[in-house]
C-alpha cells in the first residue's frame, strides 16, 4: 500500500488550533459538558486534521480510520489497559489514553467525525464552485 505523503498547511494549522483548544479545555473547563463531551468530540477532529496534514488519503477513509482508532482507544479504557501495562501512575498516559470507558464518549467521537465529514463536504463544494468561476 502506497500512502502519498505531503504537507497540507490548512490541516496542520487547524490541528494546532484544536490542540490549543483541547489544552484550554483540560486546564480551565471543569464542568459537566464542555470538558467531557466537547473535548471528546474535538479530539477526533484534531486527530483527523493531524493525519490529513501529512498524508493524502480520501476524506471518508481517513475519517473512518480515525473513528475506529478512537473506538479502539475507548475500548482499551474498558479493559483498564493503563493498569494492565503499569502506566496507571503516569499523568501523561492517563491524559492521552484516558482512564474510564463510557458509551457517551463513543457518541461524542461519532458526532465529531460527522462534523468533519459535513465540513469537508461544504469545503469541497465551495472549492468546486470557486474553480468554476
Amino acid at each position: 500500500m502506497n500512502i502519498p505523503f505531503h504537507f497540507k498547511s490548512k490541516y496542520f494549522v487547524a490541528a494546532i488550533i484544536l490542540f490549543g483548544v483541547e489544552v484550554l479545555i483540560a486546564l480551565y473547563a471543569h464542568d459537566q459538558i464542555i470538558r467531557p463531551y466537547v473535548g471528546d468530540m474535538l479530539v477526533v477532529v484534531l486527530i483527523y486534521c493531524f493525519v490529513k496534514s501529512f498524508v493524502n488519503t480520501p476524506i471518508v477513509k481517513t475519517a473512518i480510520a480515525v473513528l475506529l482508532f478512537s473506538y479502539f482507544v475507548e475500548t482499551l479504557q474498558y479493559f483498564n489497559f493503563i493498569t494492565m501495562v503499569g502506566l496507571q501512575h503516569s499523568a501523561m498516559a492517563r491524559v492521552i489514553l484516558g482512564t474510564s470507558f463510557a458509551w457517551i464518549d463513543m457518541l461524542a467521537y461519532t458526532v465529531g467525525i460527522s462534523l468533519v465529514l459535513i465540513i469537508e463536504k461544504m469545503w469541497t463544494k465551495k472549492s468546486a464552485f470557486q474553480n468554476q468561476r
